[in-house]
Formats: C-alpha cells, structure tokens, sequence
C-alpha cells in the first residue's frame, strides 16, 4: 500500500466537535466562539497525543476563519526554545492585526512549551502582557508545572486526560472504513493497549499494520514493540544477575538497531521487574520513578538508562 499521507494527519480532526473524547474541554472552548474577543491566553496541559496540538489548531481555524494560517504563528518551543526567539520572532509577528478584516487578534502557538528556558518564558510573559491587544497565546506543555508561574496565572488553563480504549478504537475503526482496510477488533485493543491512550501513536502504529495487508493481530506484533519483549526480558535478567555488560549490549541494539524510544523501553522494563517476585519491588519503583522523571528532564537517554542497568545490578546482588 502507497501511503502518500501519513494518516495521522490526513485524519487530524478540524473542528472542535470531531475532536475525540475530551468532552468538557471542547465544551468550555465552545464559549469563547461566542465571543473570541474575550478570550484568554490558555494553557493546554497533559500526556502526548490527548489532542492538545490539535484543539488549538481547531480553535484557531473556527475564530480566524479560511485564512486562518495567515494569522497563526506555531513554534515547537523545544527546538526554538531560547530568548531571541521570543525577542524576535514572536514578538514581531504579535505587534500588529488588521481588525478591519475581521480578525480579532493573532494566534500564537507554542508547542512543547515547558522546554522552553527560564529566561525565555520570563520575556513571553512580558510580550503576553503588552500584546494583548493583538494576540492571543496557546501555551502547550506535557508538564504544566516546568511553566513559570506569573505565565500559569495569565492563562485559562485546560488538562488533558489520556483518551479512553473506546474512543481510540472508534477512531481507528473510522480510519480503517476510510481507507478500506481490513481490521479485527482484538488488534484493536492490542494497538489500544501498548500506545497507551496516545491517539498519535496508535494512528501511526495502525497505518504501519495497515502497510502489511490487514490489520491483525499477528501484523500489529510484527511492527510494534511487543516484538522485543524477549530483548527486554533477557536485558532485565541479566541486569539482575549481574552482568551488566550483557544488559549494556541488549539495551545498545534495542536503541541503536530497533530504534526503540527510551519511554517504552524503561515502561517494558518496569512491566519485566514487576514479575520478578525476588526482588525489592518498592526500592525498585523508586529506582525507576527517578529516571523516568531525569528522562522527562531531558537527560541523555543512553546514559540514563545504562546507568538503571548498573542499579539493578546491585539491586540484583543485595537480593543475594
């Protein structure tokens, strides 16, 4: 199969009312069609893949209308993250709006926001207050607290929850429909079940099952991570038992040769430990609870997860 457009953004929904599974955020939206010109900035907060990007850009298109691209600016804040960007970039684009073509003010996009330094979201929060009267903010964090507060307090704020089995199979079967691919309902639930209520990830794990022929359960393993759960397992136990150059070699091909992201190989290897009934279950939650959270930092993945396998290690040897 040709794929000549990734579905996820072939099927990106493009108004509010398409948007799956966030009932009262596009509920609470809806109000400021009524009246956009007392709209807030806002604060879209919450997992990957909920829909924030997506929300904001329906938002955008129903206030600006068909030229709405004309007047929206989108950042992805970790790649343009520093002060001159802010400086300049943003603060050029929010100095002026024709009013008189009907557009109330400029919407400024400002994806991953939460990587953004210090220093940059202090200056956003100054150009927020003196744009006011010509844009509008759409803030974007997975983490909400890594945003400063005085720029918390100048925005609406809307969490975003993980999206239910129900709605992302509902939204695959559509696809499926769309694209006249077969599907069963079991492989379904198993995309459902390892993207985690991500609707991103479970679009694109679909289209790659989808490129095999069929949507099974048999092609649905054959693209997706569950396929290394034995490297995983084996990475883990030999961790355990204390070699951890093994462990290093297992996790350097699951990286570097199966390109599997770091979140998903230390949840696999969180899933591992749990059955391992010999171990310190508690101690080991907290071991991973901390990488995790240096991993959201921003932490260098390699490192950070060779350094767990060196910790299991001597968790493994203290069981001993």
């Amino acid at each position: 199969m040709i794929r000549e457009i990734m579905w996820v953004e072939k099927y990106r929904p493009q108004r509010l009312d398409e948007v799956e599974d966030q009932e009262e955020i596009v509920e609470r939206l809806k109000g400021f069609l009524k009246k956009p010109e007392d709209m807030p900035h806002l604060l879209f907060a919450g997992p990957p893949g909920t829909g924030k990007t997506t929300v904001a850009f329906c938002l955008a298109r129903e206030i600006l209308g068909e030229n709405w691209r004309n007047y929206t600016l989108e950042l992805n804040a970790s790649d343009t993250r520093g002060i001159d960007t802010v400086r300049t970039t943003i603060k050029n684009f929010t100095r002026f709006v024709d009013k008189s073509a009907g557009i109330p003010y400029r919407i400024i996009i400002l994806d991953e926001a939460d990587e953004m330094t210090s220093d940059a979201q202090t200056a956003l929060r100054r150009i927020m207050e003196e744009s006011s009267a010509n844009a509008r903010f759409i803030i974007i964090a997975n983490v909400s607290s890594n945003i400063i507060e005085p720029i918390q307090s100048r925005c609406a704020i809307f969490r975003f929850k993980r999206l239910d089995e129900e709605s992302v199979i509902k939204r695959l079967q559509f696809i499926c429909n769309n694209e006249k691919v077969k599907c069963g309902v079991d492989a379904l639930k198993l995309i459902y079940q390892i993207s985690e209520g991500d609707m991103r990830k479970a679009i694109n794990h679909l289209q790659e099952a989808a490129a095999l022929g069929e949507v099974n359960v048999e092609n649905v393993k054959a693209t997706m991570t569950v396929t290394r759960e034995s490297d995983i397992n084996a990475m883990v136990d030999a961790a355990i038992s204390g070699d951890f150059k093994k462990a290093r070699e297992i996790l350097y091909k699951l990286i570097m040769i199966y390109g599997l992201p770091e979140t998903d190989i230390l949840k696999m290897m969180f899933s591992a430990i749990n059955g391992k009934k010999d171990l310190d279950l508690a101690l080991a939650a907290k071991i991973f609870a901390e990488y995790d959270f240096r991993l959201i930092q921003g932490a260098h993945p390699d490192i950070q997860l060779s350094a767990l396998l060196a910790e299991l290690s001597a968790l493994g040897q203290k069981k001993d």
